[in-house]
Order: C-alpha cells, then sequence, then structure tokens
C-alpha cells in the first residue's frame, strides 16, 4: 500500500491569497498543530525581508521535528543559502524551486523563454541539492503547458537533483476525470518522473479540488498539497478523511493523525478567524511564544538571549546586558521565570528611549449597540495632535487613533495583558509589540485601567520606533 503524503500549504496560501493575517506566534502555534497530527510536510513562505524573513523560518524550524519543513528558494545563489541557513536548523528541510511553466506566465511572470527557463530551475535546482538531497521543483500553472514541454521540465530538474516534482492546477477548471488522465498523460511522457515523488496542487474554482486530488492519487500522485483553513484549494481534513475512509480502495493510504483531526482544525480555526475582526488591528496572539519554557536564576546571558531571540527580539549588545541584569534581579527573588515575564522584563529594559510621542489624554466610549470610539490626543515634540476613530472594542479602536496620529500603520505582532498587583486596586501590565521594517519593538504600560495601560505600551514602543528612525 502508497504512502500519500499531505503537505501543508496554510501559511504560503494565507500570504499569496491575502486571506489571512498571521501574526508571528499564530504561525508558530500552527505549526506545531500540524507537526502533532503527522502532516508529511509545513510549507512556509520564503525570505523576502532578511531579518524578520530569516527569524521566522529560524523559529519555525526549531518546533517542526516530525515533518518536514518545506521553503521556497529564488532561482539566485544568494537566496538558496539564506534560506538553508534559516531552515537548516529543522529535522528535516526542504528546498523549493518554483517556476510558472504554461506560455503566458512564463512570459509575464517568468520572463524567460521556453529554454532558458528549464536550464535557469535545473541550474537551481542543482545548487539546491548540493545543500540538501530533499529538493522539489514546482511547476506553478502546469495543467494549462503542453505535457510534452513540461516532460522536459521535469526530465532536467529531476537530472539535476529534483526529488520531488509538484504540478499545480491553478485554474481550477479541471474535472476528476480530466486531471487524472493529465497526470497519467505526464507519466507517460517524463520518464524520469517514476523514480520520484510527484506532488499535485488543485484550485478549487468548480468545488472539485478534493476529488481532482483523489484522482490524482489514484492515477499515481504520492503528495497533495491542502490547507488547514479554507482558502479555495484542497481541504486538509476532508482530503485525509478519504485517504482513511477508503485506502483499501485506493490502494494508498496517509499518514495523518485523523482521529485528532477534529480538535486540530478547531484550533487553527480559533487562530484563523474566530473572535477576531478582519477589519481590526488587534490580531495578534496571547499565547506564549515559547510554550512551557521557564528560566531560573541559574541561566547564563547566551541561555536567556536564546529565548529573547526566539520571542522575535534583535537586541543590541547594550540591550543584551540590560536586559540580562533586569532577568538577574527578577530570578533572585523567585524559582522560575516564565517567557511572559521574560516578554514583560525585555519590554520595560531593552531600548529605553526618549519620547517623541507622549499622551496628553483620551475618551473612550462603547457599548453594546454601538461600535467603540476613541478619542486621542498625543504631543509630538509639543505639538498636540488628536484623532477620533472606530474599532472592534475600546483597545482596537484605541490603536487605529494612535495611527491616524502618526499617519503610519504598524503590525501588532503580539499583545498581552496581566496583572502586577492583587486586590480590587490591581495594577494592570500591558505588553504590545509591533514590527517595524523587519524588527520587533516592545513596549510596556502600567495602569489600574487596561485601555491606558494598553494605550501607554503602544506608545511606548511606538517611541522606540521613532527613536531609531531619527538616529
Amino acid at each position: 500500500m502508497r504512502d500519500i503524503r499531505v503537505s501543508d500549504i496554510t501559511m504560503r496560501e494565507a500570504i499569496a491569497s491575502k486571506a489571512l493575517s498571521l501574526s508571528f506566534k499564530e504561525k508558530l502555534e500552527i505549526v506545531k498543530i500540524l507537526d502533532r497530527i503527522g502532516v508529511g510536510s509545513i510549507e512556509v513562505e520564503g525570505i523576502e525581508s532578511s531579518k524578520v524573513d530569516s527569524l521566522r523560518i529560524k523559529s519555525i524550524a526549531s518546533l517542526v521535528k516530525n515533518s518536514t519543513l518545506a521553503v521556497p528558494v529564488k532561482m539566485d545563489d544568494d537566496s538558496i543559502q539564506a534560506v538553508w541557513n534559516a531552515a537548516k536548523g529543522a529535522k528535516h528541510v526542504r528546498l523549493q524551486v518554483e517556476a510558472a511553466v504554461s506560455p503566458s506566465c512564463m512570459e509575464y511572470i517568468q520572463r524567460k523563454k521556453a529554454d532558458t527557463l528549464i536550464a535557469d530551475a535545473a541550474e537551481a535546482v542543482a545548487k539546491c541539492a548540493q545543500l540538501t538531497d530533499d529538493v522539489e521543483f514546482v511547476a506553478i500553472d502546469a495543467t494549462r503547458t503542453d505535457v510534452a514541454y513540461l516532460a522536459r521540465v521535469i526530465d532536467a530538474v529531476v537530472a539535476a537533483g529534483a526529488k520531488t516534482v509538484t504540478v499545480c492546477d491553478a485554474a481550477g477548471s479541471m474535472l476528476p476525470e480530466e486531471f487524472a488522465q493529465f497526470i497519467a498523460d505526464l507519466y507517460q511522457a517524463a520518464s524520469q518522473l517514476k523514480d520520484i515523488d510527484l506532488g499535485i496542487s488543485c484550485c478549487n474554482n468548480l468545488n472539485m479540488a478534493d476529488a481532482c486530488a483523489v484522482a490524482g492519487v489514484m492515477a499515481g500522485a504520492s503528495i497533495v498539497k491542502a490547507t488547514s483553513y479554507p482558502m479555495g484549494v484542497v481541504a486538509l481534513d476532508n482530503v485525509a478523511r478519504i485517504l482513511a475512509a477508503k485506502a483499501d480502495a485506493l490502494g494508498a493510504q496517509s499518514k495523518v493523525r485523523v482521529t485528532e483531526l477534529k480538535r486540530a482544525m478547531n484550533q487553527i480555526s480559533r487562530l484563523c478567524c474566530d473572535d477576531r475582526s478582519k477589519a481590526s488591528l488587534f490580531t495578534g496572539a496571547v499565547s506564549e511564544a515559547v510554550e512551557g519554557v521557564v528560566l531560573t536564576a541559574g541561566d547564563d546571558q547566551a541561555t536567556v538571549m536564546q529565548y529573547v531571540e526566539r520571542l522575535g527580539y534583535s537586541l543590541s549588545d547594550e540591550d543584551a546586558e540590560a536586559v540580562f541584569e533586569a532577568f538577574k534581579k527578577i530570578a533572585a527573588s523567585k524559582e522560575r521565570v516564565s517567557v511572559t515575564e521574560l516578554d514583560a522584563i525585555v519590554a520595560s529594559a531593552a531600548l529605553q528611549v526618549p519620547p517623541t510621542y507622549t499622551l496628553d489624554g483620551y475618551v473612550i466610549n462603547s457599548g453594546l449597540s454601538f461600535k467603540a470610539t476613541s478619542h486621542i490626543s498625543l504631543r509630538k515634540n509639543g505639538e498636540l495632535i488628536e484623532a477620533v476613530s472606530l474599532g472592534d472594542g475600546p483597545i482596537d479602536s484605541s490603536f487605529k487613533s494612535i495611527e491616524s496620529v502618526v499617519g503610519k500603520h504598524y503590525e501588532l505582532d503580539d499583545f498581552s495583558i496581566q496583572a502586577v498587583t492583587e486586590g480590587r486596586e490591581a495594577m494592570g501590565e500591558s505588553v504590545v509589540k509591533l514590527i517595524a521594517d523587519g524588527k520587533v519593538y516592545s513596549g510596556r504600560g502600567i495602569s489600574t485601567d487596561i485601555v491606558e495601560s494598553s494605550i501607554r505600551a503602544y506608545i511606548n514602543a511606538l517611541n522606540k520606533i521613532a527613536y531609531e528612525e531619527q538616529n
């Protein structure tokens, strides 16, 4: 019985289709869930902005224990080496070389002639094969190109070292029988295809992506690309259940743990959608980035900085010293320091700068029957600037007002609130993390009012960004 591997492409599809806006921590949580349920590979976005994307891939690589981490590269030496350096910490790494192979896409997207595309793709695959023996070539828009030409491409990249070739039905216009025939014709035309793994990716324009995927498996495909959240392609939970239920009839089985699927899909659904507004800025995850990790007074600076980096921070030597000193003071008075507390230490000890923006005042209106409204007054170098915004709750509307004052949007990577004192007059501490130019800036705010502490935390992070932009 053949083993069919499901390759999850949720994070890549989220970026490509702009269907979701996932924070750094949400991506880590999704990776942990997928790795646990037994998907064959987890595909993530490649490197566009070197600092933030390299950190993201390194963090994901450290979490993936069972699945293969698959990362796309561009057809140049720098991209291939950068992706490899970021991903090589994973137990299993796959480098992906992609090319649009249909005539129209080849000309307008790849800007290459047919023979040049074959040569460049084979060269890129060969360079990847020098770093890892797991190289995949992805033929984008494969169903709209001539099978004979596609066979030439496949034979060339396999000869160069590709162990997997994936063909994509980007148009999503085929019936299951047509897609099965396409795969059969491809096996007949490409002599080297029988010696490697064939992957398939099907679009759901006709609501037949899952059926086409099963037809492709019956025709000989061994890898199916799918998403764990609905995004117009093959659905991971559907195809995994079909493979489990019809294993005997298909002569094929999947290692995805179907008994855990419902719970896993519900968890991913909550991370992707539930209790979130697509128009809201307030999209950060509240859970810890490194679940279950605790530090003690016996940990040295290198160990502490390792987890600071995994939280998403890139600190100067001076800030690293300041954070470690603050950590030692906290650790001396208690047995364990959690990752949440480490986050607060970084927020309070690193990058303390002269304020560009100060809070002058605010008025918040919210209720059950109307949207929250925030009127925020800030002073920038003494000049009073005000803005009023609507939002999904008082904190979201406040953050939008601050953005209106500043005139710039920053990605909200994370947000957390915790009590720092006890009793009815308890002090609340908010930590806000913003991303600017690939770097994470953390701000801390304390108040008996959680909205005020959140506003102050956002302004604290904003001042750190403004200071670095000015210096």
